[in-house]
């Protein structure tokens, strides 16, 4: 009689567990997956043309001049006055091979140096 009541005792103390592990599996929909981080990148230059649905930038100066576009969407947060000649520093995610603007900040316009 002792073992059977161990025995069930053991059954039970082993089950609760069990149990808690299975209802927390239970309240995630079936088929969830990890959602992969979207990374984020950054990048500058001067612009080169702007829309409503596409950046150009240029990188760099003379030889090493490198153009970059990247699309523009109504997500797309801009800081500052976005025109062409504007150097701007631009935050943007990979969609496939489109690099798509999250974020345009252009740099405040300096003001011409004074003669003497």
């Amino acid at each position: 009689m002792r073992t059977l009541t161990k025995t069930a005792v053991l059954a039970v103390a082993l089950s609760v567990p069990m149990a808690a592990f299975a209802s927390q599996d239970a309240k995630k929909p079936a088929g969830a997956k990890h959602a992969a981080a979207v990374a984020s990148h950054n990048t500058a230059g001067t612009v080169k043309s702007v829309s409503d649905t596409s950046l150009v930038i240029t990188k760099g100066s003379g030889k090493n001049a490198k153009d970059e576009t990247f699309t523009v969407n109504a997500s797309t947060k801009k800081d500052g006055d976005v025109a062409t000649g504007a150097h701007v520093t631009v935050m943007y995610t990979m969609d496939g091979k489109d690099m798509v603007a999250t974020s345009i900040k252009a740099a405040p316009a300096h003001a011409p140096k004074a003669k003497k």
